[in-house]
Protein backbone atom coordinates (compact mmCIF):
# COMPACT_ATOMS: atom_id res chain seq x y z
CA UNK A 1 0.00 0.00 0.00
CA UNK A 2 1.36 3.44 -0.91
CA UNK A 3 1.96 6.11 1.70
CA UNK A 4 -0.87 8.21 0.25
CA UNK A 5 -3.31 5.31 0.31
CA UNK A 6 -2.33 4.48 3.87
CA UNK A 7 -2.95 8.08 4.92
CA UNK A 8 -6.46 7.97 3.45
CA UNK A 9 -7.14 4.68 5.18
CA UNK A 10 -5.93 6.00 8.52
CA UNK A 11 -8.13 9.04 8.08
CA UNK A 12 -11.23 6.90 7.64
CA UNK A 13 -10.50 4.77 10.69
CA UNK A 14 -9.04 7.39 13.03
CA UNK A 15 -11.46 10.20 12.33
CA UNK A 16 -15.25 10.47 12.64
CA UNK A 17 -17.43 9.11 9.88
CA UNK A 18 -19.62 11.66 8.03
CA UNK A 19 -22.43 10.93 10.49
CA UNK A 20 -20.11 11.76 13.39
CA UNK A 21 -18.32 14.71 11.76
CA UNK A 22 -20.23 17.36 13.69
CA UNK A 23 -20.35 18.54 17.29
CA UNK A 24 -22.31 16.35 19.64
CA UNK A 25 -25.76 17.80 20.19
CA UNK A 26 -27.59 16.91 23.40
CA UNK A 27 -31.10 17.60 24.57
CA UNK A 28 -31.10 19.47 27.86
CA UNK A 29 -32.77 17.80 30.82
CA UNK A 30 -33.57 18.89 34.38
CA UNK A 31 -31.24 20.21 37.07
CA UNK A 32 -31.04 17.89 40.08
CA UNK A 33 -28.93 17.43 43.20
CA UNK A 34 -26.71 14.39 43.65
CA UNK A 35 -27.49 12.73 46.99
CA UNK A 36 -25.38 9.58 46.62
CA UNK A 37 -22.63 8.15 44.44
CA UNK A 38 -23.56 4.48 44.07
CA UNK A 39 -20.44 3.49 42.17
CA UNK A 40 -17.93 5.01 39.77
CA UNK A 41 -20.50 5.43 36.98
CA UNK A 42 -23.87 5.59 38.78
CA UNK A 43 -25.41 8.30 40.96
CA UNK A 44 -28.68 8.82 42.84
CA UNK A 45 -30.55 12.11 42.43
CA UNK A 46 -32.76 13.94 44.90
CA UNK A 47 -35.88 12.65 43.09
CA UNK A 48 -34.73 9.05 43.77
CA UNK A 49 -33.80 8.46 40.13
CA UNK A 50 -30.60 6.53 39.42
CA UNK A 51 -28.44 7.88 36.59
CA UNK A 52 -25.76 6.01 34.70
CA UNK A 53 -23.02 8.17 33.19
CA UNK A 54 -23.33 7.07 29.58
CA UNK A 55 -20.06 6.90 27.66
CA UNK A 56 -17.67 6.54 30.61
CA UNK A 57 -17.09 2.92 31.60
CA UNK A 58 -15.75 2.68 35.13
CA UNK A 59 -13.19 0.09 36.29
CA UNK A 60 -14.54 -3.17 37.72
CA UNK A 61 -12.62 -5.79 39.63
CA UNK A 62 -11.62 -8.82 37.55
CA UNK A 63 -12.33 -10.90 40.68
CA UNK A 64 -16.11 -11.31 40.85
CA UNK A 65 -16.15 -13.70 43.80
CA UNK A 66 -18.21 -12.84 46.88
CA UNK A 67 -15.15 -12.50 49.13
CA UNK A 68 -13.12 -10.40 46.68
CA UNK A 69 -11.16 -7.53 48.20
CA UNK A 70 -12.08 -3.98 47.16
CA UNK A 71 -10.59 -3.11 43.76
CA UNK A 72 -8.38 0.02 44.10
CA UNK A 73 -8.95 1.40 40.55
CA UNK A 74 -12.70 1.16 41.12
CA UNK A 75 -12.43 2.81 44.53
CA UNK A 76 -10.29 5.64 43.18
CA UNK A 77 -12.75 6.25 40.34
CA UNK A 78 -15.72 6.28 42.73
CA UNK A 79 -13.88 8.67 45.05
CA UNK A 80 -13.11 10.99 42.13
CA UNK A 81 -16.75 11.02 41.05
CA UNK A 82 -17.85 11.60 44.64
CA UNK A 83 -15.50 14.56 45.03
CA UNK A 84 -16.79 15.98 41.76
CA UNK A 85 -20.57 15.70 42.10
CA UNK A 86 -21.78 14.68 45.57
CA UNK A 87 -24.01 17.31 47.11
CA UNK A 88 -23.89 19.46 43.99
CA UNK A 89 -26.50 20.44 41.43
CA UNK A 90 -25.97 18.83 38.05
CA UNK A 91 -27.56 19.42 34.67
CA UNK A 92 -28.69 16.32 32.81
CA UNK A 93 -28.50 16.06 29.02
CA UNK A 94 -29.55 13.26 26.71
CA UNK A 95 -28.91 11.81 23.29
CA UNK A 96 -30.35 8.54 22.00
CA UNK A 97 -31.56 5.97 24.51
CA UNK A 98 -32.95 7.37 27.76
CA UNK A 99 -32.90 4.26 29.96
CA UNK A 100 -30.88 1.09 30.31
CA UNK A 101 -32.41 -2.31 31.03
CA UNK A 102 -32.27 -1.65 34.79
CA UNK A 103 -34.34 1.51 34.55
CA UNK A 104 -31.40 3.88 35.08
CA UNK A 105 -31.30 7.13 33.14
CA UNK A 106 -28.54 7.27 30.54
CA UNK A 107 -27.34 10.83 30.77
CA UNK A 108 -24.45 13.22 30.36
CA UNK A 109 -23.84 15.42 33.40
CA UNK A 110 -22.65 19.01 33.67
CA UNK A 111 -21.93 21.18 36.67
CA UNK A 112 -20.52 24.56 37.53
CA UNK A 113 -17.73 24.74 40.09
CA UNK A 114 -15.68 27.79 40.99
CA UNK A 115 -16.77 29.49 37.79
CA UNK A 116 -15.81 26.51 35.61
CA UNK A 117 -18.35 24.51 33.65
CA UNK A 118 -17.44 20.82 33.82
CA UNK A 119 -18.57 17.93 31.65
CA UNK A 120 -18.46 15.08 34.17
CA UNK A 121 -17.81 12.32 31.62
CA UNK A 122 -15.00 14.31 30.03
CA UNK A 123 -13.34 14.93 33.40
CA UNK A 124 -13.52 11.26 34.42
CA UNK A 125 -12.06 10.13 31.09
CA UNK A 126 -9.26 12.67 30.82
CA UNK A 127 -8.10 11.84 34.35
CA UNK A 128 -8.01 8.11 33.64
CA UNK A 129 -10.95 7.05 35.80
CA UNK A 130 -12.96 5.51 32.94
CA UNK A 131 -12.80 4.24 29.36
CA UNK A 132 -14.87 5.61 26.50
CA UNK A 133 -17.59 3.35 25.14
CA UNK A 134 -21.04 3.43 23.59
CA UNK A 135 -24.24 1.43 23.58
CA UNK A 136 -26.51 0.78 20.60
CA UNK A 137 -28.42 4.03 20.18
CA UNK A 138 -25.98 5.93 22.42
CA UNK A 139 -22.86 6.64 20.36
CA UNK A 140 -23.71 10.26 19.63
CA UNK A 141 -20.83 11.78 21.64
CA UNK A 142 -18.22 9.10 21.05
CA UNK A 143 -15.88 11.47 19.20
CA UNK A 144 -15.66 13.80 22.18
CA UNK A 145 -15.46 10.93 24.66
CA UNK A 146 -12.55 9.31 22.83
CA UNK A 147 -10.72 12.63 22.65
CA UNK A 148 -10.79 12.88 26.43
CA UNK A 149 -9.80 9.25 26.88
CA UNK A 150 -6.73 9.75 24.67
CA UNK A 151 -5.37 12.37 27.08
CA UNK A 152 -5.21 9.91 29.97
CA UNK A 153 -4.15 7.00 27.81
CA UNK A 154 -1.20 8.88 26.31
CA UNK A 155 -0.08 9.93 29.80
CA UNK A 156 -0.59 6.47 31.32
CA UNK A 157 -2.84 8.08 33.91
CA UNK A 158 -5.26 6.31 36.21
CA UNK A 159 -6.46 2.92 35.02
CA UNK A 160 -4.16 3.09 31.97
CA UNK A 161 -1.21 2.38 34.27
CA UNK A 162 -2.83 -0.89 35.38
CA UNK A 163 -2.16 -4.12 33.47
CA UNK A 164 -5.80 -5.14 33.90
CA UNK A 165 -6.70 -2.47 31.31
CA UNK A 166 -3.81 -3.02 28.91
CA UNK A 167 -4.41 -3.42 25.20
CA UNK A 168 -4.87 -7.13 24.40
CA UNK A 169 -3.22 -8.94 21.52
CA UNK A 170 -5.42 -10.48 18.85
CA UNK A 171 -2.85 -13.23 18.32
CA UNK A 172 -3.65 -14.61 21.78
CA UNK A 173 -7.22 -15.90 21.36
CA UNK A 174 -7.13 -18.15 24.42
CA UNK A 175 -6.25 -15.20 26.63
CA UNK A 176 -9.10 -13.24 25.07
CA UNK A 177 -11.58 -16.03 25.73
CA UNK A 178 -10.66 -15.90 29.41
CA UNK A 179 -11.86 -12.28 29.33
CA UNK A 180 -15.24 -13.16 27.87
CA UNK A 181 -18.02 -10.67 28.78
CA UNK A 182 -15.51 -7.94 29.60
CA UNK A 183 -14.80 -4.72 27.72
CA UNK A 184 -11.41 -4.81 26.01
CA UNK A 185 -9.27 -3.01 23.46
CA UNK A 186 -7.72 -5.61 21.14
CA UNK A 187 -4.86 -4.84 18.77
CA UNK A 188 -3.61 -6.91 15.87
CA UNK A 189 -3.12 -7.34 12.14
CA UNK A 190 -6.17 -7.97 9.97
CA UNK A 191 -5.44 -11.17 8.07
CA UNK A 192 -8.60 -11.27 5.98
CA UNK A 193 -11.77 -9.23 5.44
CA UNK A 194 -14.68 -11.56 4.68
CA UNK A 195 -17.88 -10.04 3.32
CA UNK A 196 -21.26 -11.80 3.40
CA UNK A 197 -24.81 -10.59 2.85
CA UNK A 198 -25.48 -10.18 6.55
CA UNK A 199 -22.08 -9.17 7.95
CA UNK A 200 -18.50 -8.26 7.22
CA UNK A 201 -15.86 -9.97 9.32
CA UNK A 202 -12.36 -8.80 10.18
CA UNK A 203 -10.39 -11.98 10.78
CA UNK A 204 -7.20 -11.66 12.81
CA UNK A 205 -6.00 -15.22 12.21
CA UNK A 206 -5.99 -17.90 9.55
CA UNK A 207 -8.69 -19.96 11.27
CA UNK A 208 -11.88 -17.99 11.91
CA UNK A 209 -13.20 -20.89 13.97
CA UNK A 210 -10.68 -20.24 16.75
CA UNK A 211 -8.98 -16.87 16.14
CA UNK A 212 -10.15 -13.41 17.11
CA UNK A 213 -12.78 -11.84 14.85
CA UNK A 214 -14.68 -8.55 14.71
CA UNK A 215 -18.12 -8.62 13.07
CA UNK A 216 -19.96 -5.71 11.47
CA UNK A 217 -23.65 -6.06 10.66
CA UNK A 218 -25.00 -5.05 7.26
CA UNK A 219 -27.25 -2.30 8.65
CA UNK A 220 -24.23 -0.43 10.04
CA UNK A 221 -22.44 -0.76 6.70
CA UNK A 222 -25.43 0.73 4.87
CA UNK A 223 -25.45 3.73 7.21
CA UNK A 224 -21.73 4.38 6.56
CA UNK A 225 -21.11 3.49 2.90
CA UNK A 226 -17.73 5.23 2.51
CA UNK A 227 -16.43 3.60 5.66
CA UNK A 228 -17.83 0.23 4.54
CA UNK A 229 -16.00 0.43 1.20
CA UNK A 230 -12.72 1.07 2.98
CA UNK A 231 -12.95 -2.04 5.15
CA UNK A 232 -11.41 -4.28 2.48
CA UNK A 233 -8.25 -2.15 2.57
CA UNK A 234 -7.69 -3.10 6.20
CA UNK A 235 -6.15 -6.41 5.16
CA UNK A 236 -2.53 -6.34 6.29
CA UNK A 237 -3.09 -3.32 8.55
CA UNK A 238 -2.75 -3.16 12.31
CA UNK A 239 -5.89 -1.94 13.99
CA UNK A 240 -7.43 -1.59 17.42
CA UNK A 241 -10.91 -2.93 18.07
CA UNK A 242 -12.79 -2.04 21.25
CA UNK A 243 -15.87 -3.70 22.68
CA UNK A 244 -17.19 -6.60 24.74
CA UNK A 245 -15.56 -9.98 24.19
CA UNK A 246 -18.03 -12.69 23.15
CA UNK A 247 -17.53 -16.29 22.13
CA UNK A 248 -18.47 -17.07 18.53
CA UNK A 249 -16.15 -19.70 17.10
CA UNK A 250 -13.41 -18.03 19.13
CA UNK A 251 -13.18 -14.57 20.73
CA UNK A 252 -15.41 -12.05 18.96
CA UNK A 253 -16.33 -8.37 19.24
CA UNK A 254 -19.55 -7.08 17.75
CA UNK A 255 -19.11 -3.72 16.03
CA UNK A 256 -22.01 -1.39 16.73
CA UNK A 257 -20.35 1.84 15.57
CA UNK A 258 -17.38 2.79 13.34
CA UNK A 259 -15.61 4.32 16.33
CA UNK A 260 -14.86 0.81 17.62
CA UNK A 261 -12.22 0.29 14.90
CA UNK A 262 -9.14 2.48 14.64
CA UNK A 263 -5.92 2.02 12.69
CA UNK A 264 -2.68 2.17 14.68
CA UNK A 265 -0.60 3.74 11.91
CA UNK A 266 1.40 0.58 11.25
CA UNK A 267 1.04 -1.44 8.06
CA UNK A 268 2.26 -4.96 7.38
CA UNK A 269 2.60 -6.99 4.19
CA UNK A 270 -0.60 -8.73 3.19
CA UNK A 271 -0.55 -12.29 4.58
CA UNK A 272 0.07 -15.21 2.25
CA UNK A 273 -2.28 -18.16 1.91
CA UNK A 274 0.37 -21.09 3.49
CA UNK A 275 -12.11 13.92 18.71
CA UNK A 276 -12.18 18.56 16.47
CA UNK A 277 -15.54 19.77 17.52
CA UNK A 278 -17.56 21.12 20.43
CA UNK A 279 -20.29 19.69 22.59
CA UNK A 280 -23.59 21.47 22.13
CA UNK A 281 -26.63 21.23 24.37
CA UNK A 282 -29.85 22.18 22.55
CA UNK A 283 -32.55 24.31 24.09
CA UNK A 284 -35.10 21.70 24.98
CA UNK A 285 -24.26 12.02 26.29
CA UNK A 286 3.29 -16.76 24.80
CA UNK A 287 4.54 -14.31 22.18
CA UNK A 288 6.24 -10.99 22.38
CA UNK A 289 3.94 -8.07 21.70
CA UNK A 290 4.50 -6.61 18.23
CA UNK A 291 6.11 -3.21 17.96
CA UNK A 292 3.94 -0.29 16.94
CA UNK A 293 4.29 3.44 16.56
CA UNK A 294 4.32 5.49 19.72
CA UNK A 295 1.15 7.46 20.25
CA UNK A 296 1.65 11.21 19.85
CA UNK A 297 1.41 13.30 22.98
CA UNK A 298 -2.12 14.53 23.53
CA UNK A 299 -3.13 17.98 24.68
CA UNK A 300 -6.07 18.39 27.01
CA UNK A 301 -9.05 18.60 24.59
CA UNK A 302 -10.57 21.80 25.95
CA UNK A 303 -12.17 22.45 22.56
CA UNK A 304 -14.22 19.31 23.04
CA UNK A 305 -15.71 20.27 26.38
CA UNK A 306 -18.59 22.66 25.85
CA UNK A 307 -19.72 25.18 23.31
CA UNK A 308 -23.16 26.25 24.40
CA UNK A 309 -25.56 28.18 22.16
Amino acid sequence: MTVAALAVLQGLFAQPTPAQDKPCSLKAGPVRAVVRVIDAETILLDDNQEVRLIGALAPRSPDMSADAAPWPPEQRAADALRDLVLGRSVELAYSGRRFDRYGRLLSHLFLNRDGERIWVQGRMLSNGYARAYGLPGSFACIRELLAHERVARAAGAGLWANAAYATRLALRPRALIRRRNTYQIVEGQVVHVAMTKSRTYLNFGKDWRTDFTAGIRASLLRKNPEWAKALAALEGQRVEVRGWIEYRNGPYIKIEDPSQIETTGVSSPAPSSSSSGGLTVSGERGKTAPQKQRRPAQKRPDAFDLRLP
